[in-house]
This record gives C-alpha cells, sequence and structure tokens, in this order.
C-alpha cells in the first residue's frame, strides 16, 4: 500500500480487511462492486414503487462509543431506515451502510458490521452494498459516524396514506424497546451532563444499568407488521422516531382529524420516568422527544381490529389499543382512559 497515504493517516490495509469481514458476516461475495445490484424479476406486483428511506443513529453513539459496546449500534442503524420503509406499506428489500471513521480498528469495524448484518436479517433484507471510509482529520481516533439507507417494495395501490384514514379508526401501539435512537442529545445532557452518572449506574427506577437500558437495540418491526399489510388490514402507520408521539403520530393523519391517545392504556417504560424526574422533564417535554414506550402506531379501521389483535398476537408481537381517531384540528391529543 501507499507510505504516502499510511504516514497521512489512512490504512488502506485495514479498510481491505473490513470489506472481507462484512462479506464473511452478509454471506454477499459480491460486496466490494462499484454499485450493490438487486434483482426485481421475482417481485410479483401490479405497478410496482420503490420506496426508500436514509438515516443516522444520532448521538446515541456517543454512548455506544463511551462504553466501548459496538455490537448492537448497527441494529438500530437498520431499524431506523426499514421501519420508516414499512410506515409507507413497503417490503424492504435491500440495505447500504456508511461507516465513517478515525481509525479503523478491526474488532470494533467487526462489532458494528455484526449488529448491521443481524438488523438485515432481522427485516428480511439484503446488504448490497456500503462504504467503509477512515478519515483521521474529520473524526478522532475511537469516534465513528453512522448511516444507512434502504429500499422497499410495494404496489403503488397498496401505499399507505393519512387519506386513507376515517374518525372512529382505531390506535394500536406496538412497544419500544425502550429510547430506541431518538432523544438522546437530551438523554445525554441530563444524565451525563447535569448529574454526571456512570454508564454503571443503577437508579431505582431500573433493574439494571443506564448501559445497558441506552444502549437497548431499536426494534425491527417488519416480520410481525408486514403480513397485516399484505393483507391490507392497516389504514396508515406512523414510526415513532426524531419528534416523538406528537409529531409522528400526526404525519399518518389527514387535516382534521386528531388522534386521542388514552393515557395509560400502554405501559410506558421506566427510563422515561427516570428522565422526567432528573431533568424535570414535563409531560409535553416527554411527548415532542420520545416514543414514551410506542414505537410504532397503527391505525386501523374498526372492523379490522379483532383479526389485527389476534394476528399481532399469534406472532407474539404485544400490542395495545392505544386511542382513536376523532375529528378536531389538534392533530394529536391525549385523554385520560376510561373503563368499563
Amino acid at each position: 500500500m501507499s507510505d504516502a497515504y499510511k504516514k497521512a493517516g489512512v490504512d488502506l490495509t485495514a479498510g481491505y480487511a473490513a470489506l472481507k469481514t462484512v462479506k464473511q458476516l452478509s454471506g454477499n461475495d459480491q460486496l466490494g462492486a462499484f454499485g450493490g445490484v438487486f434483482p426485481l424479476t421475482d417481485q410479483d406486483l401490479t405497478d410496482p414503487v420503490l420506496v426508500a428511506g436514509s438515516d443516522g443513529v444520532g448521538t446515541k453513539l456517543l454512548v455506544a462509543i463511551a462504553a466501548h459496546q459496538h455490537t448492537t449500534i448497527g441494529i438500530d442503524l437498520v431499524a431506523m431506515c426499514v421501519n420508516d420503509v414499512l410506515a409507507q406499506g413497503a417490503r424492504p428489500l435491500f440495505f447500504l451502510d456508511y461507516l465513517g471513521l478515525g481509525k479503523t480498528e478491526a474488532a470494533r469495524v467487526q462489532a458494528i458490521l455484526t449488529g448491521v448484518v443481524a438488523g438485515c436479517r432481522q427485516a428480511g433484507a439484503q446488504l448490497i452494498g456500503g462504504e467503509t471510509a477512515e478519515m483521521p482529520d474529520m473524526y478522532t481516533q475511537d469516534h465513528y459516524d453512522l448511516a444507512g439507507f434502504a429500499v422497499g417494495i410495494v404496489s403503488r395501490q397498496d401505499l399507505l396514506d393519512p387519506a386513507n384514514v376515517r374518525a372512529g379508526d382505531v390506535l394500536i401501539g406496538l412497544p419500544s424497546n425502550g429510547l430506541h435512537a431518538n432523544g438522546f442529545s437530551l438523554v445525554r445532557d441530563i444524565l451525563f451532563k447535569q448529574h454526571d452518572l456512570p454508564l454503571e449506574t443503577v437508579l431505582p427506577e431500573l433493574d439494571h444499568s443506564l448501559q445497558e437500558e441506552l444502549l437497548r437495540p431499536t426494534q425491527i418491526y417488519v416480520e410481525s407488521v408486514w403480513p397485516l399489510l399484505a393483507q391490507h388490514r392497516i389504514a396508515s402507520m406512523a414510526h415513532i422516531t426524531g419528534g416523538g408521539l406528537i409529531e409522528n403520530v400526526a404525519r399518518a393523519l389527514p387535516s382534521g382529524l386528531s388522534a386521542e391517545l388514552a393515557l395509560g392504556s400502554w405501559p410506558v417504560p421506566a427510563i422515561m420516568t427516570v428522565l422526567s424526574r432528573l431533568g424535570q422533564l414535563t409531560p409535553q417535554d416527554l411527548r415532542e422527544t420520545f416514543n414514551l414506550g410506542l414505537g410504532m402506531v397503527l391505525v386501523v379501521h374498526p372492523e379490522q381490529v379483532a383479526a389485527t389483535l389476534a394476528q399481532l398476537a399469534a406472532v407474539n408481537q404485544p400490542a395495545y389499543r392505544v386511542g382513536r381517531v376523532g375529528v378536531g384540528e389538534t392533530p394529536v391529543v391525549f385523554k385520560e382512559a376510561t373503563h368499563g
């Protein structure tokens, strides 16, 4: 390899080793070409359209770096992309990743890519390419950044559209796996800047360390939700990411209709209570920033509710009736749950 390039801080040999690693992990010997290839000949769809999504992991990466724990952050990356594609009604087909880092350390790169491959398998998507870029002047030795790109497919007439929603529809919430990968700038500010808590801290509300809680990987919903989409049981759907419940549920509704979420109708993870207490956050702060325990919200016509819940139960996917769609100009409102 070029001695001049190595003196500048870039180890091409390590990059080649990283490519070999991801080939072995994914089982795709075609990786390393100038572009990834995916055949569409076996897609038995009428008027098919491709749905693409791109995302990153945000400052959750800084928690992974501080913890020296990189094996699940790749799952977060895949999840953030494929869940967005799924929320449009599409089945994920393939995924590409970008890893930029200060130094290509083999064990760390393998851990990161192991997560990416695991996420792709959970999503039923093929990893067809990516890029690992060593940039010592861009990142410090221990830092890196991740970005991902997913593409799915669906018949045009089956694309989910807020226009499909009507008053009286039922909101079904699928639980998150904790914080997922959103709101971490606020999380880190509260826990590490305001309170200087070590990652090993076990708080009264939690039965495990902050490190374990914060690095829970984002749930991938493809396996449990795609069969519902294939059977046309879902009218619209919201992936709860940045902007929390309020912004994302609103994106799944047309103008003039309002999501009425019933407080207490689903379990809120203890980490939300921790952040509220330590950060003196208001309920509005929490709702605008975090998923509050719901990673995906499905909007379902009343006649489809029983079959939808039964199908989710059959695949061991927990689900909760969390509200209904009403008429109103405020896109998302929170109401006390009614009983009996």
